[in-house]
């Protein structure tokens, strides 16, 4: 099977979106936006031994691939429309290809997005996504308008995926709910989506709360005082650092994926008004200051956020 054989059989899907003028199957793809839109993009690569392991299933490989770069669409505030997939593989296997492919077909279905193209090569196995959305113009969530006064929240719960991770490297057995949470997060669209005209700046915790706030921190030019008694915990985490009084799990623990913000004062109606709407928990873990620095409460150990090299 060759390169073209390969992408008709597994991943030239039907195309349902009328914005799409031209998907798989020519040099580019071409698709249409209205006006008052801005495009947005984001890239992730996933790789074989850095961002999974060896033996993890297809379809979790394709469903973190896919999820990853919906959580950097969620934290601009954008709505997600195509992706394109370049996929690198050590060899041909049909089984393990239909496993990814079905996988990842499933997901974009659910989110209504499009493949519209990509690339396949021979090599150490790698996957690479770019995903495309669009935001109302002057509208997307950056991370640089915080400012001081207004409070630092996060959405759901933080530091399951970094236990898991932490459990399956020690040789125990995590939990299923702790294997999804690392395995299968889910991307907060409909929150980033009402946060536009409610939060002042958003970022999605993907390497860990106390490096991803730090963005926000440097691009805003403010500080922040957070504390850790105030962080949203899963009874699981919750009892892991009753046991160890091991915060450096939430704090700088990554794979998370759920977004942290900060929403001024004025906004906090508005903000629990989309927290019900989305039956979403948000909690306040912090403020703004104009420290430049960030300030941990209830915690004076070594900030070991994930580093890429």
């Amino acid at each position: 099977m060759n390169e073209f054989e390969l992408i008709q059989s597994y991943f030239n899907w039907s195309i349902k979106d009328p914005s799409i003028a031209l998907g798989i199957g020519d040099d580019a793809a071409l698709f249409s936006l209205k006006d008052g839109q801005q495009l947005v993009t984001t890239t992730d690569t996933l790789s074989e031994s850095v961002h999974f392991f060896k033996d993890a299933l297809p379809s979790d490989i394709a469903y973190k691939s896919l999820v990853v770069n919906l959580s950097d669409i969620a934290a601009m505030g954008a709505s997600a429309k195509y992706f394109t997939l370049a996929l690198t593989l050590p060899k041909i296997n049909h089984d393990w290809i239909e496993e990814f492919s079905k996988s990842l077909r499933q997901l974009s279905e659910y989110h209504k997005i499009s493949l519209i193209g990509g690339d396949t090569t021979k090599g150490p196995l790698n996957i690479t996504i770019t995903m495309m959305g669009v935001v109302e113009t002057s509208r997307a969530l950056l991370r640089s308008g915080a400012g001081t006064g207004d409070g630092v929240y996060v959405s759901g719960t933080i530091g399951d995926a970094a236990l898991c991770l932490k459990k399956l490297r020690d040789g125990l057995v995590p939990s299923k709910g702790e294997l999804l949470k690392l395995n299968r997060p889910t991307p907060r669209l409909e929150l980033g989506m009402g946060l536009k005209g409610v939060a002042s700046s958003c970022i999605d915790i993907s390497d860990g709360l106390e490096q991803d706030l730090s963005h926000i921190l440097m691009a805003s030019d403010v500080g922040a005082v957070i504390d850790v008694k105030n962080f949203p915990l899963s009874e699981s985490v919750l009892s892991y650092i009753k046991n160890n009084g091991d915060w450096s799990i939430p704090l700088c623990g990554g794979d998370d994926y759920e977004l942290c913000f900060t929403v001024p004062e004025s906004n906090k109606k508005a903000l629990k008004i989309l927290s019900q709407s989305c039956n979403m928990d948000i909690t306040k873990i912090g403020h703004i200051d104009d420290s430049r620095v960030l300030k941990i409460d209830g915690y004076d150990g070594a900030r070991n956020s994930y580093q890429h090299f």
